[in-house]
């Protein structure tokens, strides 16, 4: 026992230091990969000419190939083309990559989420004189956030399992600093990496949770708002129709 405190003890700085590059990339990518998806299935959940077909051949694009060839592409193909432009540092191919990756699912999903409501409400707004802006503001995209909700949680989650693969282009994260130190105690290859895979669920697992508590939150108030407010007298009115003498 006191073997494996001594071993604990001896990466888990390393360790550390390698979650919070981590941490920093994998937030990075999720607030510009949120950023782009929901931009994208706005337009594309509208079926705006000419646009759609451009944003669904970006997204077969993305979805069809793995992250780790479009990490190389961005890092080691497209410097060859000789544009200063597209040469990047290993940091911001990284972040570019995560950010582009994961817009292509998010886009989905919030587009999915809007095409899932039915066409009369649209049709009702336009017919009491709202604009297309105002209806999706207003009517469309309140409704459509419990449909994105819960599908988010689980793309975070795998941007976040996708960061392991970036050190093939120089970045020293978790999954990294776990195989330097495997290299320091070649004999504790499992205890090491049963480390490396905790502190990822501690990462994780949160992440889950916050989503979940978001929809719940979400649905909560979306209740409160549908919910007849009382009358001056304590009850909630009565819907009677109206007799006349």
């Amino acid at each position: 026992m006191e073997h494996y405190i001594d071993i604990f003890q001896a990466v888990l700085p390393s360790l550390l230091e390698g979650f919070w590059r981590t941490l920093g990339i994998s937030l990075a990518g999720i607030l510009g990969g949120s950023l782009i998806g929901f931009l994208l299935g706005l337009v594309r959940g509208q079926h705006i000419r000419y646009f759609t077909p451009l944003i669904g051949g970006y997204l077969h694009l993305l979805r069809g190939t793995p992250f780790l060839v479009q990490l190389y592409v961005v890092y080691f193909v497209l410097p060859n083309t000789g544009i200063s432009l597209l040469m990047w540092d290993s940091l911001t191919a990284v972040l570019l990559c995560l950010a582009i990756y994961t817009s292509s699912y998010v886009t989905e999903i919030v587009s999915g989420a809007i095409r899932a409501i039915p066409r009369g409400q649209w049709e009702g707004a336009f017919a009491i004189g709202m604009r297309r802006g105002q209806t999706l503001w207003h009517i469309i995209l309140p409704q459509s956030v419990m449909l994105i909700l819960p599908s988010l949680g689980s793309v975070y989650v795998n941007l976040i399992k996708a960061t392991s693969i970036v050190s093939v282009v120089g970045i020293s994260e978790l999954t990294r600093q776990g195989e330097i130190n495997i290299l320091r105690f070649p004999g504790d290859i499992l205890f090491i990496y049963a480390i490396v895979a905790m502190i990822y669920f501690c990462y994780c697992f949160p992440v889950l949770k916050l989503v979940d508590w978001l929809e719940k939150n979400a649905g909560r108030q979306r209740a409160a708002r549908k919910r007849p407010s009382p009358t001056p007298g304590g009850s909630a009115p009565l819907n009677e129709p109206n007799v006349k003498a």
